[in-house]
């Protein structure tokens, strides 16, 4: 939603501040740059430069002895436009040349744009929530409101307001007035800068505001707005949009991914969000199956080391798993200092990524922390830990096994 100015001693005439539909025009060009990027000035344009929001036209421009590529356009502070090309071209001032708009862009510009107006006044004249900003994305737009709280209630209704002014058809002029004469007309937003003339958009009988975008002749150029989603923002509540072709391709994209939802649920669409609920359910109640049988899968494999390790004058239990993963062996570890008095446990596993777990019971005299790094000075990796547990993770699984039979018959020695 772009606040403009217009002062017409600028270089270069906006041709698009008059008329939205000019696909076509002839311009001289006024200066060529070169570097870093190559750019055409000419004296006049129907390029629409990047501002307020809307993004920049692309489109091309004929000279007499080649076809350009415009990638980029953008203006300065002295109303200069900057026509940046694929490619450096053989020009000087005076050049005439023919531009032509991408006509399907500025087309979902105008609908972008125009769709912001009629969204951003239904907020104000509901809840009286002011747009205070507007970007418009490559796949969707947003404008950010000024409001403490936004409901899904309130995003509703903005939508079913803003499609029925579009439905309405109700025309969307252009006019010019002074900054004095701006003041009584009741513009949702004025401009803090103070120039000869404002550029108004006005939408019959629901918005006024200054703007210098491309916009559609009527409301019902805008074809809908569908409202995606809400967040909160640092300066209040940003509203994801997107009008026209776009909404019709999104919904199209929403209803495809829905379909194919269903099928994998064998359902209708309107059930898929009850089944991934189903599904979710399902998917924790496993995890904590999952999450008992190991635990009981520790218990017994403690049990079982512990009932055939040499008690005198510490059970010093070395154990590599190629097969399982750190949750195990960490499980398993904890389970073996519990289970008895004097246990040092040094495992290793190889799923994933590998992995060591060193623990020893209360009371034991070794570092588990400092044989970690002990170990990982000889494997690499990195870790670390407590007196009494440490974990790591080494860059491969060969030679685990050896460094802990190591490790181990010091800590008998």
């Amino acid at each position: 939603m772009p606040l403009v100015v217009i002062d017409f001693a600028i270089m270069t005439d906006h041709l698009y501040y008059h008329d939205s539909y000019l696909y076509e025009f002839d311009a001289e060009v006024v200066d060529v740059i070169s570097d870093p990027r190559p750019a055409l000035v000419l004296n006049r344009t129907a390029f629409y430069p990047t501002s307020g929001g809307q993004v920049f036209d692309t489109g091309s421009i004929t000279l007499p002895d080649s076809l350009a590529k415009v990638v980029e356009v953008s203006e300065n502070d002295d109303g200069n436009i900057f026509h940046f090309l694929e490619a450096p071209v053989s020009a000087q001032m005076g050049t005439r040349i023919h531009g032509t708009i991408d006509a399907a862009r500025r087309r979902d510009h105008m609908q972008q744009h125009s769709g912001q107006h009629v969204l951003s006044a239904a907020f104000i004249q509901l809840f009286n929530l002011p747009t205070v900003s507007f970007h418009m994305g490559i796949d969707a737009c947003s404008i950010d409101l000024d409001a403490k709280q936004l409901t899904a209630q309130q995003v509703e209704a903005a939508e079913a307001l803003a499609n029925d002014v579009i439905t309405q058809d109700r025309s969307v002029t252009i006019r010019f007035v002074t900054q004095e004469e701006a003041q009584g007309l009741g513009l949702r937003k004025i401009p803090p800068v103070e120039r000869d003339k404002l550029r108004l958009i006005d939408i019959a009988d629901f918005d006024l505001t200054a703007c210098g975008g491309t916009h559609v002749a009527s409301t019902g150029q805008i074809g809908s707005v569908l409202l995606r989603k809400t967040e909160k923002v640092r300066q209040g509540w940003r509203v994801e949009f997107v009008c026209g072709k776009r909404a019709v391709d999104t919904a199209r994209h929403d209803y495809t991914t829905l379909t194919q939802a269903a099928s994998v649920f064998s359902g209708h669409i309107w059930d898929v969000p009850e089944q991934a609920r189903k599904l979710q359910d399902d998917a924790r109640g496993s995890r904590k199956d999952a999450e008992r049988l190991l635990e009981e899968l520790a218990e017994f494999y403690a049990a079982k080391i512990l009932s055939e390790a040499s008690a005198s004058p510490h059970r010093v239990v070395v154990r590599e798993y190629p097969e399982r993963d750190l949750t195990f062996i960490k499980l398993l570890a904890q389970k073996l200092i519990r289970q008895a008095p004097n246990v040092v446990a040094l495992l290793a596993s190889g799923k994933g990524q590998p992995a060591l777990v060193f623990a020893q019971s209360a009371k034991m005299p070794f570092d588990m922390g400092a044989l970690m790094k002990q170990s990982l000075a000889q494997l690499g990796g990195r870790g670390g830990g407590s007196k009494d547990m440490a974990q790591g993770g080494p860059p491969q699984s060969s030679g685990l096994l050896q460094v802990l039979e190591k490790l181990a018959s010091n800590l008998h020695a």
